[in-house]
């Protein structure tokens, strides 16, 4: 069954579930029984709606705002942009030498012992 709004001049809106047969009928406010006309103030919401479809409609609102794939982002950029291209050169490796001319990697794998 639909949620309907209705308007009462004292109260205020208040809303109720009805039978779409009866949408257009004034409804009984529940603090001061008055009758009151409908209004529509939203967007009307059902809540016998089947769990797939409630399920679909919250994904496509996930999905509005989710970032871009790879694809849309690389086609975002013209080549050679600097932002996302591969040809970017990869800062040197931290070497170290000692007295006797030997070398290490500090940063490779310190847990390991050289030979």
């Amino acid at each position: 069954m639909p949620v309907y709004e209705y308007l009462c001049n004292d109260c205020g809106p208040f809303t109720d579930m009805r039978p779409m047969a009866e949408c257009d009928d004034p409804q009984d406010c529940p603090r001061c029984e008055t009758a009151s006309p409908r209004v529509i103030l939203t967007a009307p919401a059902f809540f016998c709606m089947p769990s797939d479809k409630r399920k679909a409609i919250a994904t496509n609102e996930r999905s509005a705002h989710a970032p871009k794939t790879l694809a849309e982002y690389k086609a975002a950029h013209g080549p050679g942009c600097g932002c996302c291209s591969t040809g970017k050169k990869k800062p040197a490796r931290l070497m170290t030498k000692t007295k006797s001319g030997a070398k290490g990697f500090p940063t490779a794998r310190p847990w390991m012992i050289s030979h």
